[in-house]
């Protein structure tokens, strides 16, 4: 037990916590199983009080699939409510079970069943606070596109010439007590709570608001802007009309806008998927597939979706530092990308060498810090303004990263 919990830790301690319950709850189950087949066999006198802490391991696990839904997770909840049931009805044991003497069973018989109770009883509360919260930012996050709390907040995309060509639309919630909340802590439970539609039609009027101001300035105004849009999203009925419908009532140029869907949009098949993009294509826009890698990868739907645009994740641009099998997982998509007539965009740039690297690959467009984080659209026009009509040509530093970038990734 203590192992594992040394091992629970490391893992928690390295953002891997969907690792560390799996790997707890089967390792309680089968401890509790073979403890009550090998130690507490039951006999006249005392009852066997292992198998009580099954239910508590039954919650623990419900509880990670409500985190992250599984098969696995559903497969584990069954052995355990099955051997809690079969533990209960029996007093099966191995033959050569070594059953612990009755005189010590007795008070073990009150310490388990309080401890079993305990458990039980923490799980119901942590169970309670996770949906208590998550209808909290649920209400909360009904009151911030009522009271105007979300706000855009624009990321530069440039090409090989390190031009700004346009913008990623991301959104930000600030919260009037708790200031600018991440979106990692509020969009899984928009998506859980079937908000995404709500805020993802505010997110698209916006930026099409936006565009409409850009089209005024002769340089804001030949920017594309990249709006992200999610398979729930996505997914609803009438959302290529309503798309239309924003886009007519702020009259702004159809080709300025780009639509950047995840590969989790397939799942509701891809037939009405490509249906839908056909008809906002038709009308100008244009489409990017995001995350790429990331989820459902497959040439066959790759080639039937009407994307123009490939963006690579920055996981991959990441890992392509980390190792040459990284460098040539990017190479790969890179080239697919090419073979397919889309334009590449590389997201996640942090660093001079990142960038030489990706354009040595063939990368078109690029996303990261070191072009820009996302901030408010007062200070991307700024920065758009003073960046105007200047070409960054690569220098000699520049160079030098380039070529000790193509040293190592071959």
């Amino acid at each position: 037990m203590v192992a594992l919990g040394c091992v629970g830790w490391i893992l928690i301690r390295n953002d891997k916590v969907n690792a560390a319950l799996i790997i707890s709850e089967i390792a309680f189950l089968i401890f509790a199983i073979g403890f009550c087949l090998i130690f507490d066999v039951p006999s006249e006198a005392m009852p066997r009080v292992s198998h009580l802490y099954l239910p508590a391991i039954t919650l623990l696990a419900y509880f990670n699939y409500l985190r992250q839904k599984s098969t696995f997770q559903i497969v584990i909840i069954a052995a355990s409510l099955l051997a809690f049931i079969f533990f209960s009805c029996t007093k099966i044991a191995l033959p050569f079970a070594l059953s612990v003497p009755d005189e010590v069973r007795y008070l073990g018989i009150w310490i388990n069943s309080t401890l079993a109770t305990a458990m039980l009883c923490g799980g119901v509360y942590a169970i309670h606070r996770e949906s208590t919260g998550q209808n909290e930012i649920s209400r909360a996050l009904r009151t911030a596109v009522r009271n105007n709390q979300l706000e855009l907040h624009f990321q530069p995309q440039v090409d090989n010439a390190r031009q700004i060509i346009g913008a990623e639309a991301l959104l930000r919630w600030k919260h009037p007590q708790r200031g600018y909340i991440p979106p990692g802590d509020f969009i899984p439970i928009a998506e859980e709570c079937g908000l995404m539609p709500l805020i993802g039609g505010w997110v698209l009027k916006e930026a099409c608001r936006t565009l409409s101001v850009w089209s005024d300035d002769p340089v804001l105004g030949e920017l594309t802007l990249a709006v992200n849009v999610s398979a729930n999203q996505f997914n609803v009925d009438g959302f290529e009309q309503s798309v239309l419908e924003t886009v007519e009532l702020f009259r702004i140029d159809p080709a300025k806008l780009k639509l950047e869907l995840t590969e989790s949009v397939i799942i509701s098949g891809v037939e009405p998927v490509v249906s839908k993009m056909n008809i906002l294509r038709t009308s100008g826009i244009e489409f990017a597939l995001d995350d790429f890698g990331t989820g459902y990868s497959s040439l066959s739907y790759l080639r039937q979706l009407p994307v123009s645009q490939l963006k690579i994740d920055r996981s991959f641009v990441q890992e392509s530092f980390e190792s040459p099998g990284g460098a040539s997982l990017i190479k790969s998509i890179v080239r697919m990308g090419l073979d397919l007539d889309l334009t590449v965009l590389a997201d996640g740039i942090e660093t001079a060498a990142q960038h030489l690297f990706l354009l040595d690959c063939g990368c078109h467009e690029f996303q990261g810090y070191y072009f820009g984080r996302p901030v408010p659209d007062e200070d991307f026009k700024a920065h758009v303004m003073k960046t105007a009509g200047t070409a960054l040509a690569p220098s000699k530093a520049d160079e030098a990263l380039r070529v000790a970038a193509t040293h190592r990734h071959r």
